[in-house]
This record gives structure tokens, C-alpha cells and sequence, in this order.
């Protein structure tokens, strides 16, 4: 099992935009196929400044190859519509983990 995690920068004046975007749009449309499941949005508390603040976004996915199906039909698709509506407000990276248990 993979956590497919990517981290969000913005300014504080979107920050409340960025969430209900997250919320409302996003994790909804990345999960609709299935591929992506148990989705989790928190707030980065570790790297908190005055002008910004950061949010995660984890989905759990099976496989590396089911991740590159997603990325290429549906993840690129909701990135660039994000980077649409927030232009240069967001800044995000994408982190893989594996899970141990």
C-alpha cells in the first residue's frame, strides 16, 4: 500500500479558498474512479509562518502502476485546474510513501 501525499503552500488571504476547494472539488473528483481511496486533508502545522499556511492531502493507492493510471486519465486534469482557478497562490509537491506495518 502507497500514500500518494501532496503538500500545499498559500498565502493566508486563500488559505480558507484553498480548503473548500480541497474539500468540495478536489478529493471528491480524484476519488471518483476508486483508484485513489481513503483521502485525508490536514493542516501542516510543523512549517507555519505569518504570511502562509500549509495543508496535506494524502490518498492511499494500491500500486505505483495504478498511481501513473490516475496521474495520466484524471491527476494532471485536477492539478492544472487548480493551478487555473489559483494561478501563483499555491505552491505544491507531491511526496510518495510506502506503508510498513
Amino acid at each position: 500500500m502507497l500514500i500518494y501525499n501532496t503538500t500545499f503552500q498559500v498565502g493566508n488571504e486563500d488559505a480558507q479558498h484553498l480548503v473548500v476547494y480541497l474539500h468540495e472539488k478536489y478529493i471528491p473528483e480524484a476519488q471518483k474512479t476508486g483508484i485513489m481511496t481513503h483521502a485525508r486533508l490536514s493542516r501542516i502545522l510543523s512549517h507555519h509562518d505569518d504570511q502562509s499556511e500549509c495543508f496535506s492531502v494524502q490518498f492511499e493507492v494500491e500500486s505505483m502502476a495504478l498511481l501513473h493510471k490516475w496521474y495520466s486519465s484524471e491527476g494532471k486534469a485536477l492539478n492544472d485546474e487548480l493551478l487555473k482557478i489559483f494561478k501563483n497562490k499555491v505552491v505544491g509537491f507531491p511526496t510518495m510513501m510506502e506503508v510498513i506495518e
